[in-house]
């Protein structure tokens, strides 16, 4: 029997009920705002706020104030206490561990039963409909899933009785369906093993033999994975291994630096994929069409958005139906997990508008986010200093930026750097300086853990004066001069490389 023929029109359905929702953003959004606004009354962050006297989306603006994760911190922590209607109604017990702000090395996200219920489930079924929609012939159900995550790996103190902290999609596959673990590998025990050293052999060993038609996760660390498999297989592609695999859900990061290397282990012409916007906070956007030129936002979906004209004050704010295409903005949410015009960090271009469609395009803040590490600048200052305060050395400048992933080698952090005074062995520096940035960010811990899905990084020492010589050739050398800490592509630094390099050459 072809589960999936019998299945596709109702998938097909809620795909084209999506689509038109998405063609009224202004009704849609407003009747998530009405719902969510009548849950928060129920608070104490609403109490506080005046939520009673909130009635349009004018008033909203006037009385919640655009908030980032210090501002939320006191609530959460009360929340993770047992404390119930803090900023959702009743008690949470789960929360997404994700890297964190310049106050903490972790940030934890509340997931609601309404989060998961009216959001992220909805989220990955949405993905899964628009798929079908495109592709009538598919045989997606009579095959597994194989469906990577993370795992718990709770840091917290004075936590209330049945608390848990780890990453989403551990707390995604803990809550899953039972119907859907039947459809799915691995296991619910090893998929939520916390030591990859035994995990990623386990995982290899529970799909080699399984018929897999999909998979979701993290590009780079399924890349780890699927080159584990071919490799025990001795195969030459995962089509190989599982003839019947279809299409890649994947989000998390960038795709792009990926795709040639996926290609390369797949079968092309039997390949499909499709992009997702899912974060700890909330599912935000799914990729409606394989020849969309941006995801689709999904506004119905328990959240409410706003966005910040990009350079702009918080002030400025609008909601999702006034976006102009071709316009960045940094994102805001209104969510039910207790987010209120929280600033998720994102900025995203708006792309098309019937359906609202968006592509993320970058952080509001210099960042490294190439294997889902997120790691941010307040992290490498942090590990910086204690580095150097380790190996009794100084640093007069410095930038980072990825190394990305190839068929021979794994996935790393290149650091560059300008020493006043420099360590003895900087071998061993750069391992302290490894070992720090763990300490200060637990996603960039998460990927370096068993040091599978993430080499440790590595220093190239850069010659006297290289920042300022880059400075001056940019034209941006005088008071006001800034050198970019961290990169998500290799642009930059890549220059900086080429300068370093010219004058090794003119110094041997």
């Amino acid at each position: 029997m072809n589960i999936t023929r019998l299945l596709t029109p109702f998938f097909a359905a809620r795909a084209r009920r999506t689509l038109r929702s998405a063609s009224d953003p202004e009704l849609v959004q407003l009747r998530q705002l009405k719902k969510l606004i009548a849950n928060g009354r129920r608070t104490l962050w609403g109490d506080s706020h005046h939520l009673q006297q909130v009635a349009t989306y004018d008033d909203f603006r006037e009385a919640m104030p655009v908030t980032s994760y210090p501002d939320i911190r006191p609530y959460v922590e009360r929340m993770i206490a047992g404390e119930p209607d803090i900023l959702w109604p009743g008690p949470c017990r789960r929360f997404a561990q994700s890297s964190g702000t310049s106050d903490g090395k972790s940030k934890y996200i509340p997931v609601t039963d309404d989060s998961l219920r009216l959001n992220h489930y909805r989220g990955g079924a949405e993905s899964v409909a628009h798929y079908l929609n495109h592709h009538p012939g598919s045989r997606l159900f009579d095959g597994k899933a194989f469906i990577l995550g993370g795992s718990f790996a709770n840091e917290l103190h004075g936590t209330a009785p049945g608390v848990k902290a780890g990453d989403l999609s551990a707390h995604l596959i803990e809550r899953i369906n039972p119907l859907v673990d039947r459809i799915r590998v691995p296991s619910r025990a090893t998929a939520l093993m916390p030591d990859w050293t035994a995990k990623l052999p386990a995982l290899v060993d529970e799909s080699i033999h399984a018929d897999v038609t999909n998979i979701s996760g993290v590009p780079s660390w399924f890349l780890t994975v699927i080159r584990r498999v071919i490799e025990r297989a001795g195969a030459s592609t995962i089509h190989d291994v599982w003839p019947r695999l279809e299409v890649f859900f994947h989000g998390g990061i960038a795709f792009g630096p990926y795709r040639s290397q996926y290609e390369e282990i797949t079968d092309p012409g039997r390949m499909h994929y499709l992009e997702t916007y899912n974060a700890s906070e909330g599912f935000f956007a799914v990729q409606h069409s394989p020849d969309a030129p941006g995801m689709m936002l999904l506004t119905d979906a328990g959240v409410f958005y706003e966005f910040v004209p990009l350079g702009a004050p918080d002030s400025e704010a609008i909601p999702a139906w006034l976006t102009t295409p071709g316009q960045s903005y940094s994102l805001l949410l209104s969510a039910p997990n207790g987010l209120w015009r929280y600033q998720i960090g994102d900025v995203v271009k708006v792309v098309a508008t019937d359906p609202l469609q968006i592509v993320i395009t970058g952080r509001t803040k210099h960042y490294i986010n190439a294997f889902g590490e997120e790691v941010m600048v307040h992290n490498t200052d942090a590990a910086l200093a204690r580095a150097c305060a380790d190996c009794r050395c100084t640093v007069a400048n410095y930038t980072a930026a990825p190394v990305f992933t190839t068929s021979a080698s794994r996935g790393h952090h290149q650091w560059l750097i300008e020493f006043d005074r420099p360590p003895a062995d900087i071998d061993a520096f750069a391992t302290t300086l490894d070992r720090r940035l763990t300490e200060q960010n637990s996603d960039y811990q998460a990927k370096r853990a068993g040091d599978i899905f993430l080499a440790p990084l590595t220093v190239t020492v850069a010659h006297h004066g290289l920042f300022d010589r880059w400075l001056a050739s940019t034209g941006k050398l005088g008071g006001q001069r800034k050198v970019p800490r961290l990169q998500n592509d290799r642009t930059l630094i890549d220059d900086m490389l080429r300068l370093n390099n010219d004058q090794t050459l003119k110094t041997t």
